[in-house]
């Protein structure tokens, strides 16, 4: 927090949420010897899972630090709407985390784009390499997207974690440089998104090779390029890769790999066809 009226704001709001949150909501007896109305500091604390004097502090503007996960959990035990939980985040100085929030719209005119780009591999990514939406062509490429978990429809992690991805990119090592680079630059422009931080956290964790090129300070800018896929079926694919943004939404892009060569382009419609 960076002054004392938004600590004081802060530990205004909480007070007040405090006071107006019935205990018996929350499972607690409201016993005859109540003075406080609404719950008592050490219930706050004993819930959030924090000391009785750290939250005091809190609720006192104290200069102390906070983190994300204990104003979640202070959100959470007291039972905030959404709005109250977005307040609190933005008067603790934090950003919203990504994982509460709504799953971004994508217009229907660029999903069908998408689809209607097929056999060409399309799809819509956002910041962070989060799949939006994609096309048959590039979900076969991928080896299958649709059962996968949501976390996992990611081009980054798809990149370092699936030995798949390894075997197709002809020049991985560059690949992943690349992408590498450019995660970089996303993260320095937009610092307060959580969704950055907590990418790059969970790939140096899963993976060896992310964090040794994590390591190398490498900054890449987004360029357009050509790509060699080597498919386990139908071999070497050459495709000429492209990133489109979008009018609505600046932090959604349109990628889409165009067939180098007429060899490459009747390779992606057998790839399109459904196994009979």
């Amino acid at each position: 927090m960076k002054d004392m009226v938004q600590r004081e704001e802060l530990a205004a709001f909480l007070r007040s949420r405090r006071e107006t949150t019935d205990p018996v909501s929350l499972g607690l007896k409201p016993g005859p010897r109540r003075r406080t109305p609404g719950l008592r500091r050490e219930e706050v604390a004993a819930l959030a899972g924090l000391s009785v004097t750290w939250y005091t502090w809190l609720e006192q503007a104290r200069d102390i630090s906070v983190s994300r996960q204990v104003i979640d959990s202070l959100a959470r035990e007291l039972h905030m709407p959404a709005d109250d939980r977005a307040h609190l985040f933005t008067l603790a100085g934090l950003a919203l985390p990504t994982e509460r929030a709504e799953t971004p719209h994508v217009d229907d005119t660029l999903r069908r784009l998408v689809h209607t780009l097929n056999p060409n591999p399309a799809c819509v990514i956002n910041l962070w390499w989060d799949l939006l939406v994609y096309n048959d062509t590039y979900a076969a490429l991928s080896g299958g997207l649709d059962q996968r978990p949501a976390a996992e429809r990611n081009s980054l992690w798809l990149t370092f974690i699936e030995d798949r991805s390894r075997e197709l990119y002809v020049d991985w090592d560059d690949e992943a440089r690349r992408v590498v680079g450019q995660l970089r630059t996303h993260l320095a422009q937009h610092p307060k998104d959580p969704r950055g931080t907590e990418l790059v956290q969970s790939l140096e964790a899963a993976s060896p090779k992310f964090a040794e090129l994590w390591k190398e300070q490498t900054v890449r800018r987004f360029e357009v390029s050509h790509k060699r896929l080597r498919h386990p079926d139908l071999g070497l694919i050459e495709l000429d890769y492209i990133k489109l943004g979008t009018a609505h939404d600046d932090n959604q892009h349109l990628i889409a790999f165009l067939p180098s060569d007429a060899t490459s382009a009747a390779k992606l419609v057998a790839l399109s066809r459904p196994l009979r």
